[in-house]
């Protein structure tokens, strides 16, 4: 599971701000060839001591970083006029969006807001092709260099992850590997009853910034926008004591008032 695609399409006056937490969303760090190179090898020199290669391991796994380099400069090749089309277009892209007096106008005119959205829809499936196939360059070399540990090997250590190097001091990297913890988390936790308002205010703020990033809304049949009103239901579960009469919420504050409370005064 990934949020890139949630926060890749996002739109209203946050969706710069959404936009910014996908990793590598503009594709330049994919794009760099030294840095993909860099990261490779020292996947291909980790791995090796975590699983303790032998020497004729290592020299496969120096044979699988040639392999992932050799595919990279021919996806580089192959879409090499896309590409030079979505690198000259950067600089256009980057203008629309940082133009503080062009931004204002586009979005305060429905159909030029409209128009700078499918500007920069073109010029992402310029580079969308070459991209997705860099992806799955970086998802085959670290299955082909796990896979070469042997049976033993692969039991004595975990899988070694290729760890992509964030592009923001947080995005989906950091994102996809907590949101299903915390959506369960949060999800139990309301279930049961058990520290009710605090999981209704955290769930209350997570679906507001779902709803935030696909502010305003449309009009229409469809207007009705499901995580504000799950929302707004949050806002009333964490501002009630809904936990504290049929959930576990009510046994902590029973063993609080036994342990804590103060004694009755004495007549």
């Amino acid at each position: 599971w990934t949020a890139a695609p949630f926060f890749a399409n996002a739109k209203g006056p946050l969706a710069a701000d959404f936009r910014g937490l996908v990793w590598d969303a503009d594709g330049e760090f994919r794009l760099n060839r030294a840095a993909a190179m860099q990261n490779w090898a020292v996947f291909r020199d980790g791995v090796g001591n975590h699983y303790s290669f032998s020497e004729a391991q290592k020299a496969q796994a120096q044979a699988n970083y040639a392999k992932a380099v050799e595919q990279y400069d021919w996806v580089l090749a192959e879409n090499a006029t896309d590409l030079e089309e979505y690198a000259l277009g950067r600089a256009r892209i980057a203008k629309l969006e940082t133009e503080a007096q062009e931004k204002a106008v586009r979005d305060g005119v429905a159909s030029l807001g409209g128009q700078r959205d499918t500007i920069r829809r073109e010029w992402k499936q310029k580079a969308a092709p070459a991209l997705a196939q860099i992806d799955s360059i970086w998802a085959n070399y670290e299955a082909d260099q796990n896979a070469l540990a042997t049976g033993q090997q692969a039991e004595a250590s975990p899988y070694y992850r290729l760890v992509r190097p964030r592009t923001e001091r947080i995005d989906t990297s950091v994102i996809d590997r907590f949101v299903p913890y915390f959506d369960i988390a949060i999800g139990l936790c309301l279930l049961l009853g058990f520290f009710t308002p605090l999981a209704a205010l955290a769930a209350a703020g997570f679906l507001g910034s779902v709803f935030l990033s696909q502010f305003p809304p449309t009009t229409g049949p469809g207007s009705s926008n499901y995580q504000l009103i799950e929302c707004m239901a949050c806002l009333v579960l964490a501002a009630t004591g809904s936990g504290r009469f049929a959930g576990l919420d009510y046994f902590l504050h029973l063993i609080v008032r036994k342990t804590w409370g103060g004694q009755a005064p004495q007549s």
